[in-house]
């Protein structure tokens, strides 16, 4: 699970749809649904949970974008300035010629970028110690996280709410790493 400061309310469960359903009472409700643990992607689940659009596709165009300047300018450097060569009297910044290995160094460029940004933003990094929100997350459950913070938050009222979903468990996630099971 994602580490955070805040106390969550975790619902569990067993189907797609159910989580579906749980994530878009919930945000009716009024409740600030926080993140949402599945073991596969749930088409629709980003809208229900209120998820902004990513903005991954903007890093990844300035990584390409530097790659092929980086490119133009290196073999611009190295072939009109630093070592022209008079090939049948071709121009030495011949645009054709360059443009496979700008195409490359672009792609690798924003590839590269976008994993590194992605691991970073995500704080993915080595030696970090993974939680599951469930033990059977990464098999056949789906987890919804609600902050629990608020002085408006009832969880009474939320587990009501999310047992007309298909509630097969609560948890709750205290500031703290340890998790206490409701039953």
């Amino acid at each position: 699970m994602a580490s955070t400061d805040r106390a969550l309310f975790l619902g569990v469960f067993e189907r797609e749809a159910d989580v579906l359903a749980a994530a878009r009472a919930a945000r009716l409700a009024g409740y600030s649904v926080h993140d949402a643990f599945t073991p596969y992607a749930v088409h629709g689940l980003d809208e229900a949970i209120g998820l902004r659009p990513s903005r991954l596709p903007w890093a990844t165009l300035a990584f390409a974008l530097a790659g092929l300047s980086v490119a133009a300018a290196a073999e611009y450097g190295m072939n009109v300035i630093d070592w022209p060569l008079n090939v049948g009297g071709k121009p030495d910044n011949s645009l054709p010629a360059f443009l496979p290995a700008m195409f490359e160094l672009m792609v690798l460029c924003a590839g590269v970028g976008t994993v590194v940004t992605l691991l970073v933003r995500s704080r993915l990094l080595p030696g970090r110690v993974a939680r599951l929100a469930h033990a059977r997350v990464t098999d056949d459950r789906f987890v919804l996280a609600v902050a629990a913070d608020s002085a408006a938050f009832d969880a009474r009222a939320l587990t009501e709410t999310w047992r007309h979903c298909g509630l097969a468990e609560v948890l709750a996630v205290p500031d703290g790493p340890a998790q206490e099971r409701h039953p």
